[in-house]
């Protein structure tokens, strides 16, 4: 991974707060062609500036507990940071906002790492002694200030990178399209949660492009490329990454069989089982795969967010099973052997006021919560994978 001083790290902010480290694009809310509609603003969230910013605030006031680095850039040159808690031998990886429109998983990170490096507790103690807590607060900057999905990168890009592309067609996670709300035409770019491959060592082949949703990515974008260099070199360190959580939004769903509005959604399988006919094609990944851990990890987060009560936290669902999505994150370190589980928050940035945001951030909270101390206590082990399956779904 590439590594910066803090010295480095405190001046730039200084320099995003100046323009001066990267190109800021304009949103697509400030198009002037009339079919794009103006965006509301996401002033309540947390920009890459104002990340920077925090970071190196904790990292200044937790008294070494919290370490922050730059782990990579993104295609723009904007820093993709790694913020580190604890020494325990259980390693837990969580990212968020791979989506740049899915931003309530780093107000929870940035509030969760306030606490875990300041807050002398037993609990806090604990998590410190036994896990290594990795949070990737913001994978995807680009998008984050373009306030959409796809990062900022043009096919071009990617062959000037892998010369071997170049009579490949551009992969079908590219996104050139302009509709009522987004104007991709103008700046082109890539969903990166479908750029992921379970071959860690992978780099893009032509005869793979434009591949599909149910085949592995390419690790073609440097986002991909900088979650795939520190899961690797976590693996490297400690032999396994334990558990990968990632923090999502979804549209607005309701509970199967009942109409009411779902809170948040969680999964744990994203391919099907290689020691299975179906997942026959992931035979290569079966001893490794640990699909009841993904189970129990999940069921860890719903219960923490049951004893919480109905309010505002209620109808907690189930995500959609039977996905086999080998390009996503989750996909590719589940065959990689770490349990892992999707938060998906209902809506996108800017369908609520301040209050609902505040409360789907403190859901994110305590969904993530019930998952580390069920680790560093290991009371996980004790939870019944089946209950998994009787978490509601969502309609």
């Amino acid at each position: 991974m590439q590594r910066k001083s803090k010295f480095a790290l405190a001046c730039s902010a200084v320099l995003l707060s100046a323009g001066l480290l990267a190109p800021v694009h304009a949103s697509p809310a400030n198009a002037t062609d009339s079919s794009v509609h103006q965006k509301p603003p996401v002033s309540g969230f947390i920009s890459h500036e104002e990340l920077t910013r925090e970071l190196n605030q904790l990292e200044r006031t937790s008294n070494g507990k919290v370490n922050v680095e730059v782990a990579g850039y993104s295609n723009q040159n904007r820093e993709i940071y790694t913020a580190t808690v604890g020494s325990g031998d259980k390693v837990v990886l969580i990212e968020s906002e791979i989506h740049g429109n899915e931003k309530t998983g780093t107000k929870a990170l940035v509030n969760m790492l306030q606490q875990l490096g300041s807050n002398n507790s037993p609990d806090m103690r604990q998590l410190r002694e036994e896990l290594t807590i990795v949070a990737m607060p913001m994978i995807n900057p680009d998008a984050t200030e373009l306030n959409r999905r796809g990062n900022d990168m043009t096919w071009d890009e990617v062959v000037n990178q892998f010369p071997q592309l170049e009579a490949a067609a551009p992969s079908w996670n590219y996104y050139t399209y302009t509709n009522e709300y987004w104007d991709y035409a103008s700046t082109p770019g890539f969903d990166v949660n479908r750029d992921f491959n379970p071959d860690l060592d992978y780099t893009p082949q032509a005869e793979d492009f434009p591949g599909a949703s149910d085949e592995p990515g390419w690790f073609m974008t440097p986002e991909s490329q900088t979650v795939r260099d520190v899961y690797k070199d976590l693996q490297a360190e400690f032999g396994t990454v334990d558990v990968f959580v990632d923090l999502h939004h979804q549209g607005e769903y309701v509970m199967e069989g009942t109409g009411d509005p779902v809170t948040l959604s969680l999964s744990g399988l994203f391919v099907p089982d290689p020691n299975t006919e179906e997942g026959e094609k992931y035979s290569e990944y079966a001893d490794q795969y640990k699909e009841d851990f993904s189970k129990q990890l999940n069921v860890a987060a719903y219960n923490a967010l049951q004893k919480m009560g109905n309010s505002p936290f209620g109808n907690i669902s189930l995500y959609q099973q039977g996905l086999d999505l080998p390009g996503t994150a989750l996909g590719s370190f589940a065959l990689n052997g770490s349990g892992t589980v999707l938060f998906e928050v209902t809506g996108q940035t800017q369908d609520f006021g301040q209050k609902k945001m505040g409360q789907l951030t403190k859901a994110v909270e305590t969904g993530l919560y019930g998952i580390l101390n069920s680790v560093a206590t290991e009371e996980v082990y004790d939870l019944d994978p089946d209950a998994y399956d009787d978490i509601p779904l969502t309609e």
